[in-house]
């Protein structure tokens, strides 16, 4: 492992007596050492500088390109280095010049003589990794599409799984884009969770190692296993449902995904994390993520209620919804059918729409409710509280579940789809300002859970 070179090439120094063994006795070193003597950076700085924080380590030193990342973890002291000539002098109480000339490259340098360092050769580049972009997408230019901008508030205020489904052109990845920004900002706990993944699959921006906002991974439906859930040759890395823990994970023409990269979504959807198994080793990597899955109707995406123009048979049809298998849309508590823009919503005055910021202020007041009344619990949103908690802690209004009751009675719910309705019914509430679900709460999570198919049974796939 390269991340240990530095480490292994102080301790063969001091036990060659060339530095003090009690000057490194207390430090963290870690590090990519090259045969010319540059240290150079390695994946994942944060997390190790954490886990030596938490081993009782107050003193570390990484290569100097990362040193921002591991000042990112409280009471602890980094010295950021560029070669190990560098290192040494600081160990001796040699002068230190602040303009350090560095060795030719590929040139070994000389402190290195007679020395065997395991691992030292090919470096690893700095983590490469792209910015959030100046203007974020605001949700006052999408055009119509009231009941999926509904559904966008209540996904965030509650964080419950969405899924859109509409031709074309209707506006869902528009609608996707623009579901980060109504998310409140990262605490600085989730804020060193989401940094820590991202450190360890080498994608922090430069100059920016604090990731404050909530990511949003969108990966193409060409995906693999490993690059969804996580894996790769050796030990593993972090797939999209780390990348986007405490963000959003948007699947767009999500039943050309693979049918077997699909189901692998429903054991993080219902732990919040993913355990990957390889040879190399096994992992437990965060995956709290806020689902968000579109569709078209069908494979040439014009079929609807009325067959406007659709060339795809009646099997096709079946066939490509029925990628999207029961089990996953059971665990999805937003289905809601995104119409295609009239020419008047198109065409009509601009900024109609509530901007993302007015939205994302009654998001936060939810939140806020909805943290408070869960304050000695290990939950924050209403997604996260088992059925159970809020059937027999936190009662609706009397009378408000009967129809839910009634469609479970029929077939048209399952056990899971009453409490997630029960639980979306709670985010209506929080955002209506109700101390508790009441029957109209109740009655609009029914039709954000059934969207416009309430005759067909929870848990089939009707687009």
């Amino acid at each position: 492992m390269s991340i240990i070179d530095l480490a292994v090439a102080c301790a063969v120094l001091g036990a060659a007596e060339r530095v003090d063994p009690r000057a490194i006795a207390d430090l963290m070193m870690i590090g990519e050492l090259g045969l010319d003597g540059r240290v150079r950076p390695v994946r994942g700085v944060l997390p190790a500088v954490l886990a030596a924080a938490e081993a009782g380590y107050r003193q570390v030193v990484v290569p100097e390109q990362t040193a921002a990342e591991a000042s990112l973890v409280p009471d602890v002291s980094v010295l950021g280095v560029r070669t190990l000539r560098q290192l040494i002098a600081v160990l001796t109480d040699a002068p230190v010049p602040e303009e350090e000339e560095l060795p030719e490259e590929g040139r070994p340098d000389p402190m290195l003589a007679g020395l065997s360092v395991a691992g030292a050769g090919m470096g690893v580049g700095a983590a490469v990794g792209t910015g959030a972009a100046d203007r974020r997408p605001d949700l006052a230019e999408v055009a119509g599409q009231r009941a999926a901008r509904k559904a966008l508030e209540v996904a965030a205020a509650g964080s419950h799984h969405l899924f859109l489904a509409g031709p074309p052109g209707a506006g869902k990845t528009m609608l996707a884009e623009r579901l980060p920004g109504l998310l409140p900002p990262l605490t600085r706990r989730e804020s060193l969770e989401v940094t820590a993944v991202h450190s360890v699959a080498g994608i922090l921006p430069p100059g920016q190692p604090l990731v404050a906002a909530p990511p949003y991974c969108a990966p193409h439906h060409s995906a693999t296993m490993a690059a969804l859930v996580g894996g790769g040759n050796g030990l593993p890395r972090p797939g999209a449902v780390s990348l986007a823990h405490r963000g959003v994970l948007f699947l767009d023409e999500a039943p050309e995904f693979s049918a077997q990269v699909l189901d692998a979504l429903r054991q993080p959807l219902e732990s919040g994390h993913v355990v990957v198994a390889r040879s190399a080793g096994m992992v437990r990597m965060p995956a709290r993520f806020l689902l968000l899955l579109a569709a078209n109707p069908c494979p040439c995406g014009r079929h609807s209620y009325i067959g406007d123009g659709c060339d795809c048979s009646p099997a096709m049809v079946r066939r490509y919804q029925a990628r999207l298998s029961g089990p996953l849309l059971d665990r999805v508590d937003l289905r809601v059918r995104v119409e295609a823009v009239s020419r008047a919503e198109l065409t009509g005055s601009p900024g109609v729409g509530e901007s993302t910021a007015a939205v994302a202020a009654r998001v936060c007041e939810a939140r806020e409710r909805a943290a408070e009344r869960y304050a000695d619990t290990p939950w924050r949103t209403n997604s996260e509280v088992p059925g159970h908690e809020l059937r027999t802690r936190w009662y609706a209004r009397p009378g408000a579940l009967r129809e839910a009751e009634r469609d479970m009675e029929r077939g048209l719910l399952t056990a899971r789809g009453l409490d997630r309705v029960l639980r979306v019914a709670w985010t209506v509430a929080d955002l209506a300002g109700h101390d508790r679900p009441e029957a109209e709460d109740v009655a609009q999570a029914l039709q954000l859970r059934t969207g416009v198919n309430r005759g067909v049974p929870a848990g089939a796939v009707g687009f």
